[in-house]
This record gives structure tokens, C-alpha cells and sequence, in this order.
């Protein structure tokens, strides 16, 4: 029997670290990533800044997991009714189980010209690329950075850049661009303000309430008038993987995307136990494998022992956030229960729940035992 799971994201990285122990012996566990790496996304904006951080944001999943065999491999397609996932070689890997923790993409809506121009932030080359073209604005002597779409990662790599700005005395301007009304739409009327204050603080002319209609190589049009740019980076929203046809799947409270198909993570909308929209972050990612894997457990359960075609009761995950953190430049946002926090408040939270995998390089390598400490996610 063949358990699979595709992607070592923060989901594909909790999910095999429970299968792991949980599954019978015989099972062959096996998790298929592109890279190899586990890559802490959340931190990936501080790479930016701190290129010296590259190499603590990635953890060979080799280093991961005891049991599981890693395949280097990119998923090209997963059939759900033949049980099989093809992969970009040609090869293919059939199932018995399958768990799609393949994450997200970013998504550029068909907007003329923005994805020519723009600078995702989902890879370390991307972190990379941003880091040159604001070098280059400092030795030419300024311009103007756009980042595009005020959600938590715009956020952080926007406060980034004028973090970055400040420190190299350089006169480079960070605009943030939001279509909504306010930055971190997605979140707590408080969090918002005070992530908004944040911004303020660290000087990032945040502009709400504008739409991006297209991109040339010197400015972004927008129903607010033409915004002249110098480097531009796009955090505007996400799309599925390409092996899901750059779809999200739509599940419910059991991740079923079929009999023997789990999908969760950025990979999916979720729709938890009380008919909460999930949103896609890394806390709920991780949240969600918890359940997964029981549920996992019981199909592979059901497959062994029983074969009358009834379909097996799955437990149902219900969305619930200990809070929310945000990293703005030097400064932190937040929210604990009803209760905001910044500055040194901020950062003591940050700290004692292991906010930062930073903390110790020697630290990072045990991946899966971070994401439940960072988390709150008890055994």
C-alpha cells in the first residue's frame, strides 16, 4: 500500500511528520516535493534584507522526515480517479492515498503586463531578485519601489523594503498598493489598524482603494491615475497549483477531493466544520495537516481491514486562530485573543510562541517540531 503525499510546504511537512508514526510499517510513505526543500515562506521576506538569512529558511526534507521517502520530482497532474499522480519527467507514482499539500501560486488575474514586470515573492530567487533591483535604485541614486497587494506578505515586504531604505540612506520610496480599503483586508478590524500604523511608522506611502489595470515597463495604471515605478514587486493573491489545473479545489471540513484524495494547505478552499471560509496562511496550513492525518490514517485503516464499499467517517477540522503576527520592518503586530500588541509587547510575543525559526540555524532542521511550537499545535 502507497501513501503519497505532494509538497513539503508547511501542510506536506506536518502531515508526513504524523503519518510518519501513525501509519502501519508496511505503508510506503512517500512525499513528492519539486525542490526537496522545506522553504519558511513566512520568512522569506526577510531574506530581502538579510541575504545572509538564505540558507536558515530551507531545510533539505531529507533532513525532515525519518521514514519517508523523499521524491525530487514536479507533480504535473494528479488523477483522482485512477489514483496516480504524473510527473513532469513522464514517470508516474499510483496511489492508494493521496494527501495534495501542494500550495499556492501567485496569481496575476490576467492584468496586462504585470507578470512580465513584477517580482513574485515565493522562491528565494525571488527574494533575490528583489534584493538586486533595490541595490541598483540605491547606486543609481533612488527611485521608487510598488509592491502590489496589501495582504500579509505585501505587507511584510513592503515594511521590509523601507526597513532596507532606511538603513542604506537611500531616497527610495515604497508604495504599497491595495484594492480594498484597508491593508490586511482579510483580518481583525484592530489588526488592520494597527498593521496600517505600523506602515505609517515605517514611512510606506500605502495607497487603499485602487485597482491595478496594467503594467508597462515605466509605470502601473490604476482607476487612481498611472503610478511611475522603478522596481516592482506583486503579492496581489494567489491561484492554484499548476498540477490542479491553477485551481484551488474546493473541499469541506474533511479535505475529501474524492474516496481515497485528501487536498488541503493553499492548495484548496476550505470550508471548515461551521462553514467558516478558511483563509490561506501558513497557521491554518498547519492546523489542517493535524486533521489530515487522522483522517489519512483512517482510510488507509478502512482500505486494510474492510472492503465494503461504504465510505469511512472523516473528522472534520474546524478553523481556530490563537491569533495573528505580522513582521513590518523592525516592528511586529499582534493580536492574542481580542487583545493588540506592537513594539516590545509584540516582540515578546513573538518570541515566546517561536515566531521566528531564525532563532538558530541548528534549530531550523528540526522543521516539523518548529511549525508546532511557532503554531501552538499540540500533539
Amino acid at each position: 500500500m502507497r501513501v503519497v503525499v505532494l509538497g513539503g510546504g508547511y501542510a506536506g511537512v506536518i502531515l508526513t511528520d504524523r503519518l510518519e508514526d501513525r501509519l502501519p510499517a508496511d505503508v510506503d510513505l512517500v512525499v513528492v516535493d519539486d525542490t526537496g526543500e522545506h522553504l519558511v515562506q513566512h520568512e522569506l521576506h526577510r531574506v530581502i534584507r538579510h541575504p545572509e538569512f538564505a540558507d536558515d529558511v530551507v531545510v533539505p526534507l531529507d533532513e525532515v522526515f525519518d521514514r519517508a521517502r523523499v521524491e525530487v520530482a514536479t507533480v504535473e497532474d494528479v488523477d483522482r480517479d485512477a489514483q496516480k499522480v504524473a510527473l513532469a519527467d513522464g514517470s508516474s507514482l499510483d496511489y492508494d492515498v493521496a494527501a495534495v499539500c501542494l500550495g499556492a501560486e501567485t496569481a496575476y488575474y490576467g492584468l496586462p503586463g504585470v507578470e512580465a514586470h513584477a517580482s513574485p515573492l515565493k522562491r528565494l530567487p525571488d527574494a533575490a531578485r528583489i534584493r538586486r533591483e533595490f541595490e541598483n535604485l540605491v547606486e543609481s541614486g533612488g527611485g521608487t519601489v510598488v509592491v502590489g497587494g496589501a495582504g500579509l506578505s505585501g505587507v511584510q515586504t513592503a515594511g521590509e523594503l523601507a526597513a532596507f531604505a532606511r538603513e542604506a540612506d537611500a531616497a527610495v520610496d515604497v508604495v504599497l498598493l491595495e484594492q480594498r480599503e484597508t491593508v490586511a483586508p482579510s483580518f481583525p478590524e484592530r489588526f488592520r489598524d494597527a498593521v496600517r500604523d505600523e506602515l505609517d511608522r515605517e514611512g510606506v506611502d500605502v495607497r487603499t482603494g485602487v485597482t491595478v489595470s496594467r503594467a508597462t515597463d515605466e509605470v502601473i495604471e490604476t482607476d487612481d491615475g498611472d503610478v511611475a515605478y522603478d522596481a516592482f514587486v506583486w503579492t496581489g493573491g494567489i491561484r492554484g497549483p499548476d498540477a490542479l489545473g491553477g485551481e484551488r479545489v474546493d473541499v469541506r471540513a474533511d479535505f475529501a477531493a474524492g474516496d481515497h484524495t485528501l487536498v488541503l494547505g493553499d492548495a484548496a478552499r476550505v470550508v471548515d466544520a461551521e462553514g467558516t471560509a478558511v483563509p490561506a496562511s501558513a497557521q491554518a496550513a498547519v492546523r489542517e495537516a493535524k486533521v489530515a492525518a487522522r483522517n489519512v490514517e483512517t482510510l488507509v485503516a478502512d482500505l486494510r481491514e474492510r472492503d465494503d464499499g461504504f465510505r469511512p467517517r472523516l473528522e472534520r477540522y474546524t478553523f481556530d486562530s490563537p491569533g495573528w503576527l505580522v513582521s513590518v520592518g523592525d516592528g511586529t503586530v499582534a493580536q492574542v485573543g481580542p487583545t493588540v500588541l506592537r513594539g516590545a509587547a509584540a516582540n515578546a510575543v513573538k518570541s515566546g510562541v517561536g515566531a521566528s525559526y531564525l532563532a538558530s540555524a541548528a534549530g531550523v532542521r528540526d522543521a516539523a517540531g518548529l511549525l508546532r511550537e511557532e503554531f501552538g499545535l499540540a500533539e
